[in-house]
């Protein structure tokens, strides 16, 4: 396992930040790692890179322990802050530089830099000082800083948070293709972010572990998760006649001859609705059930 979290307790004075926290992340794995503001998640992460000791609990990195293992732990590990602590006074081959000869990366220099601004997009950007950088710009820094000294493990707190639509893409694109070779756990606000990029998803709510799935299982965890299905009809039906799709708790108009339809439980409400149009003569024209998405997921597990 490339991180192994176990039983971990963080407190600041009385207060209970993390309780009891334990998870795995595989080798090569992408896991998402979500929860609202406030829910320990940038906690955990200093606790696994080192920065800050767990109150109790263990933490290993590729078998190396967390607090007898510091040093050689930064040299398995690339780390992205949420705030991204850079030299806005220095220029952006110069800082690589500087961060290269903390790391003591044995690559020939310059070689190693012009790979990793290739690698990270910064060619248009490389001679100018960081301070005047778009917040884009500045992400992939970051980036570029977590991954100059080739880690294994990568840890990724808020990395697009206020980047536009266009840089998100851009540093959702950079993450899929390093994830291709590296460990990366990933802190996101964005519930789409992690179905595009992660294939596992752990969510935190109020410092204990909600839920811990494969993407592809934790759409299951909402037993009685509420269905809308929209559905259009080839001719006009009374809302009054709608109503006696009894298992419907909500019918509201979505478009000519097209309604938006809602129940709760686990049946589906599909057959109930074909059933209904063919004793009334009427033919459907088309039927979409709304799957749930994550954001359900969250919200339902966070509320």
């Amino acid at each position: 396992m490339s991180i192994v979290v176990n039983g971990v307790t963080k407190l600041y004075g009385s207060q209970k930040v993390l309780d009891n926290i334990s998870f795995e992340v595989k080798t090569g794995e992408i896991v998402g790692f979500l929860g609202p503001n406030g829910a320990g998640k940038s906690t955990l992460m200093k606790i696994i890179t080192g920065f800050i000791p767990a109150t109790s609990g263990r933490v290993a990195v590729n078998g190396l322990d967390v607090e007898t293992n510091n040093i050689e732990l930064k040299r398995q590990i690339g780390y992205l802050p949420e705030n991204n602590p850079l030299y806005p006074e220095m220029y952006v081959r110069e800082y690589l530089s500087f961060v290269a000869s903390i790391y003591k990366c044995g690559k020939p220099r310059k070689k190693l830099i012009d790979d990793i601004i290739e690698t990270t997009g910064l060619a248009p950007e490389q001679k100018k000082k960081i301070a005047s950088l778009s917040k884009g710009y500045k992400q992939r820094v970051g980036l570029a800083h977590a991954l100059i000294h080739n880690p294994a493990v990568l840890i990724l707190d808020e990395a697009t948070t206020g980047l536009d639509p266009n840089q998100i893409m851009e540093i959702r694109n950079l993450i899929r293709e390093v994830g291709k070779e590296k460990t990366v756990l990933l802190s996101t606000h964005i519930m789409q972010e992690a179905e595009a990029l992660c294939q596992r998803v752990i969510i935190i709510d109020r410092g204990v572990i909600m839920a811990n799935e494969e993407k592809s299982k934790i759409y299951s965890l909402i037993k009685h998760a509420r269905q809308v299905v929209t559905v259009e009809f080839d001719r006009e039906i009374a809302l009054s006649k709608l109503s006696e799709i009894r298992i419907a708790t909500d019918i509201r108009p979505a478009g000519t001859n097209a309604w938006q339809i809602e129940a709760g439980g686990t049946d589906d409400i599909r057959p109930a609705i074909f059933k209904f149009a063919v004793d009334n003569n009427l033919t459907v024209l088309s039927l979409n059930k709304r799957q749930n998405n994550l954001e359900e997921i969250f919200r339902h597990l966070t509320n």
